[in-house]
């Protein structure tokens, strides 16, 4: 039984025992543009205590809003009591909310396209707020006075944002005015809200249209002020003829389609450290010295603002580190550059690396380099193991710790750069690299 069928038979249940059940939002939008829904909220006349009464498997996660989880097997459908709202003070949950009929609980929703009811049954359309004309004129529109429906959930200056963007839609003229009037309300959404939308807008396939609109609505400088502070910031025409650093930002993100978070969240954010970096170089050309560096520093502190787990925000603190280093993979030490090719990680730099490349010069040289240098390393042998293991080197003097790894390493890549062949040449090089000063066993973290 696929989803909307499941979903059929919960609304057929409610119906069955003398309820309204209809299909609401997301899903009646998205069936009148031709998708296929990922997912069925249900509206219905039915209180919260009869929807429960009703289903075995339930779960009240908004009660006094009357809404409540039905679980069907493996599936949930959010059930919800027509209401009417009443007051906003905290400007994201009503004050009071009064149990009504469908007409009013189309106009207490945010925007038209999201404000129609479909029946289950028939499939028919009940649109009370003009949804169906603005998406033949796909047009994002609130329901009422944008005013109202901003101050009631400053979330929604965002998600028409997301909806303009992801739709491809445009934004009513009206409607815009209210989000440029209340911009900075986006200030009081949790950052787990405004993460969620944001992951939406760059995994868009369109994000670079709706950092645009980010940053002309003023929403930009609110939630990520960083990213604003690129828009005007002068690069190098001979390898930027796009123009400045938020245009290549945004032309990165429209190319992007993979569907990869930390790729598009690293596509954003890549070149954060370019603002506070920015000179004129002695040729009088725009340089930023530094600025993967201090834009992986910065994506840090960024992200976790924005409350990402942390696995993420390593993720694309490596990738924004990093994006410079391909280029120069050719002028690497062999070692050094067997290592970088075979990352784990290496798809998703070489993914990041194709968009920094096609947002400006489209000079894929580098790319292809990588890429071909990989599939050779990676049609080799196995590895090379150093000639020499821990307990040899606690015979030449050296005390067991973490400096046993770097030393390990270093005798691979000495190895591997044919400078060491055998174990005698092995111990003479860890003996002049880490020295035993003073007859104390240490053995230096760095072997540069």
């Amino acid at each position: 039984m696929d989803l909307r069928a499941r979903a059929c038979r919960v609304a057929r249940r409610l119906h069955d025992a003398g309820h309204e059940a209809l299909f609401a939002g997301g899903s009646v939008r998205d069936r009148l543009l031709g998708k296929t829904p990922v997912d069925f909220d249900i509206a219905t006349s039915a209180t919260p205590d009869e929807v429960q009464a009703l289903f075995a498997r339930t779960h009240a996660v908004g009660a006094q809003f009357g809404v409540v989880v039905v679980l069907d097997e493996d599936e949930q459908f959010e059930v919800a009591t027509f209401r009417e709202d009443r007051g906003a003070s905290d400007g994201r949950r009503p004050d009071a909310v009064s149990f009504a009929d469908a007409r009013a609980d189309a106009q207490r929703r945010d925007f038209t396209i999201n404000g129609m009811f479909e029946d289950p049954a028939t499939g028919n359309i009940l649109d009370f707020v003009g949804g169906q004309n603005d998406l033949r004129a796909r047009v994002v529109r609130t329901i009422g006075r944008p005013l109202d429906r901003f101050a009631e959930d400053y979330l929604r200056l965002l998600r028409a944002v997301r909806f303009a963007t992801v739709l491809d839609f445009t934004i009513d003229a009206e409607t815009r005015r209210g989000i440029d009037a209340h911009a900075a309300g986006i200030q009081r959404v949790s950052a787990e809200r405004i993460r969620a939308e944001l992951d939406k807008i760059i995994l868009s396939g369109r994000g670079g249209r709706g950092l645009g609109l980010l940053l002309d609505t003023g929403l930009l400088a609110s939630i990520l002020p960083e990213v604003a502070a690129l828009d005007g910031v002068a690069q190098p025409p001979q390898w930027h003829p796009e123009g400045d650093v938020f245009t290549h930002t945004r032309l990165m993100l429209d190319s992007y389609t993979g569907g990869d978070l930390p790729v598009a969240l690293a596509a954003l954010l890549h070149d954060v450290g370019k603002a506070p970096t920015a000179t004129v170089s002695k040729r009088g050309w725009p340089s930023f010295p530094n600025h993967a560096q201090v834009g992986a520093d910065m994506t840090v502190d960024i992200l976790r603002r924005l409350r990402y787990p942390n696995r993420v925000i390593e993720q694309v603190r490596e990738l924004v580190y990093d994006h410079m280093t391909w280029p120069v993979l050719p002028e690497m030490r062999p070692a050094r550059r067997r290592r970088y090719l075979l990352r784990e990680s290496f798809d998703a730099h070489m993914a990041l690396h194709r968009l920094d490349c096609e947002g400006c010069h489209n000079d894929l040289r580098s790319h292809a380099y990588a890429t071909r240098t990989r599939a050779a390393l990676l049609a080799e042998p196995p590895p090379l193991r150093p000639l020499l293991n821990g307990h040899d080197l606690q015979a030449l003097g050296y005390t067991p710790g973490r400096a046993f790894g770097t030393m390990l390493e270093a005798l691979v890549d000495a190895q591997l750069e044919e400078t060491v062949s055998d174990v005698a040449e092995a111990r003479t090089f860890v003996q002049s690299r880490f020295a035993v000063p003073d007859g104390k066993p240490l053995a230096r973290t760095d072997p540069s």
